[in-house]
Formats: C-alpha cells, sequence, structure tokens
C-alpha cells in the first residue's frame, strides 16, 4: 500500500470536495451543500474514504436543532455511518488499502460529504453481499440496538420483548439481534408497509401504535403476564404505558425521547422494574469490540440483512431530515447517497 508522502498530504490540502455544512443551529434549512470544503487529511492511524452513502440518523437532527445535550463546534459536517470505498490510508494503518469497499461506524470528519475520514478502529470491511446503502444503515443502528438488548438490558434467550417503532433503522436492528438472541419478539410500527417490513424481518408479532388499544392487545398476546424488556424509540409518549406492559423484574431500555414525561414511580415499584438509558457514546472500547464481534458473526451467518428505507441524493440532506422527523413513519433505514 502506497503511504501518504508530504506531497500527496498536501496535494489533498488543496483540493475541495462537496459536503453538507451545518454554521448555525437550527432546522433542517440549516444544513447547506457546499462545493468547496477542503478534502480531510487521513492522520497516521487514520482513513480517508470515498463516501458512496451515509446513513441518517435521529439523534443527527437533534443535534443540528442545536437541543442535543452534545455539540459540535460551529462550523461541522454531520454524518457518523458510512460506506464506501478506501481513498488513502495513514503512516501507520496496516489493516486496509487503497480500493477496499468498507464501512465505518463514526467519522472525525463528518459523513454528509464525498470523503471523509475515521479512525482505523472503527473502519470495517464490506461484505461482498451487502449494498453501499445497507453498509450505510449499519453502525448506529445495530451498535445501539446490541447495547440497548445486550450490554444495558441484559437480554435472555426466552424472555420477550417488545420493539417500539421497530419498523425504523434502530428498530429493524434490533428485530433481527432479537431472533438471533432467542427472544420472542414484538413489534410495533405505524403504517401498513412499517408493519408488513417488521414482520418480514422476523418479529413473531406486530401492533399498529396508532391504534388507541394496541397496549392491551400486546398484554393479550402475552396472555397478561407482560413483556420482560420494552425498546424505547419515543418514551416522552410512551414511558408510562412500557412501565404498565412489564412483568415481574422488567427492563425498559430508553433509546431516544423527544421531550418529557411523567410517570407514576410506583409502576417500578410493584414489579421491581427498571429504566435503563442508552447512550452509544457511552460504551467502553471493550463493549464496542464485542459487539463488533457480535456483528461480524451475524453478516457471516446471514441474519443480519440491514433494510434500506428511502435514499436522497446529497444535496437533499435537509428533505431527509424533514422527512424522517415528520413523516407517517419509518420502513427501513434513511440514507444519503454520492
Amino acid at each position: 500500500t502506497r503511504r501518504p508522502t508530504p506531497y500527496i498530504k498536501l496535494l489533498y490540502s488543496c483540493r475541495v470536495m462537496k459536503a453538507v455544512c451545518v454554521s448555525e443551529f437550527g432546522g433542517p434549512e440549516v444544513l447547506r451543500l457546499l462545493s468547496d470544503v477542503p478534502v480531510p487529511t487521513p492522520g497516521r492511524r487514520q482513513v480517508l474514504i470515498r463516501v458512496r452513502a451515509c446513513g441518517v440518523n435521529p439523534v443527527e437532527t437533534y443535534i443540528r436543532s442545536g437541543t442535543y445535550a452534545r455539540r459540535p463546534p460551529l462550523p461541522y459536517t454531520p454524518g457518523s455511518d458510512v460506506s464506501g470505498e478506501v481513498q488513502e490510508v495513514g503512516e501507520e494503518v496496516t489493516s486496509f488499502k487503497a480500493g477496499e469497499r468498507v464501512f465505518t461506524t463514526a467519522t472525525l470528519s463528518g459523513g454528509y460529504a464525498e470523503l471523509c475520514v475515521a479512525e482505523e478502529a472503527s473502519v470495517f470491511r464490506l461484505p461482498a453481499g451487502l449494498s453501499p446503502e445497507q453498509g450505510a444503515a449499519l453502525g448506529v443502528p445495530y451498535c445501539t440496538a446490541h447495547r440497548a438488548l445486550v450490554t444495558r438490558a441484559h437480554a435472555k434467550a426466552g424472555e420477550t420483548v417488545l420493539i417500539h417503532g421497530a419498523s425504523g433503522g434502530v428498530g429493524v436492528a434490533a428485530v433481527q439481534l432479537g431472533r438471533a438472541l432467542g427472544l420472542r419478539v414484538l413489534g410495533t410500527a405505524g403504517t401498513r408497509g412499517g408493519l408488513d417490513l417488521v414482520l418480514q424481518q422476523g418479529a413473531h408479532q406486530v401492533f399498529n401504535h396508532r391504534e388507541e388499544d394496541y397496549t392491551h392487545k400486546i398484554l393479550e398476546a402475552t396472555g397478561g403476564a407482560g413483556v420482560d424488556v420494552v425498546l424505547e424509540m419515543l418514551a416522552n409518549l410512551n414511558l408510562g404505558a412500557d412501565l404498565q406492559m412489564l412483568r415481574q423484574g422488567g427492563r425498559v431500555a430508553v433509546v431516544g425521547s423527544r421531550g418529557s414525561v411523567e410517570i407514576n414511580p410506583r409502576d417500578t415499584m410493584a414489579k421491581e422494574s427498571s429504566i435503563l438509558g442508552v447512550a452509544l457514546a457511552s460504551a467502553t472500547p471493550e463493549e464496542r469490540e464485542e459487539c463488533m464481534a457480535a456483528l461480524s458473526t451475524g453478516m457471516e451467518e446471514g441474519w443480519l440483512r440491514p433494510s434500506v428505507g428511502r435514499c436522497y441524493p446529497l444535496k437533499m440532506a435537509a428533505q431527509a431530515h424533514q422527512d424522517l422527523m415528520e413523516g407517517p413513519g419509518a420502513c427501513g433505514k434513511t440514507v444519503l447517497t454520492m
């Protein structure tokens, strides 16, 4: 593999690319496509990736709006889940060479761009059987699902898990992972297409969370016993009902919330249930390694198959953000393509 020389690094520093930049926090309109952004230069243990697709995650809309706990310095380029080909490697990179198909679970320079930089440790080879769009649906969704089910909720074979919003990126990942773990998987979605998708991904039963009595149907499906684990994508709407659907010792893993919620603490006391926050950024190196080992096994065995929903060209990043948060319901992973 050719290593970057000072001349090559200088050449990259003079090159420009198209990238989406955020110069102020606000609505989707602050996502602006620029055509004169400098191409990032890979460091000693970093990889420069030619981006083919980049996943769009709900957390990126929160960060863009300025309402998230973490605010990156302005200006910045959003995006963490990227797939593409290795363009160049740093001087001490030994795992990859130019031209290899890869995906990354975290970028340093932002994935809403034609090229991006990532640490070697967060870059992985993309199997031949997965498309670039599927590669862009791997990082945050599957790592979040693994952290929620395995690391935080300690779900065990034979238990029942309810996955709220099971037709979205994290939801589909959780359905597939739950089946691989030997769980009984119940899922919810808000559209006919979403319900069909959740069943196709392996859920044992699905429920329309837009129906007023859907929680009663879930309890009936468990014979009145309730569920062991709930993966909650919208805690501000559902947490109170989640606690009432748990069985003794049940756990709610909170993956997402868009506001505050009032609950009755007695609902946790009676069943000694737990509310567990899930933050992917809190994962230790050992936990990340364990997660990627599990996902690699899933790709090898074939049960890990990302479902891609709507694809947008890079110039429509703002529309992708708006549709993600205001659309009728998720049906696969939202992806930007280059």
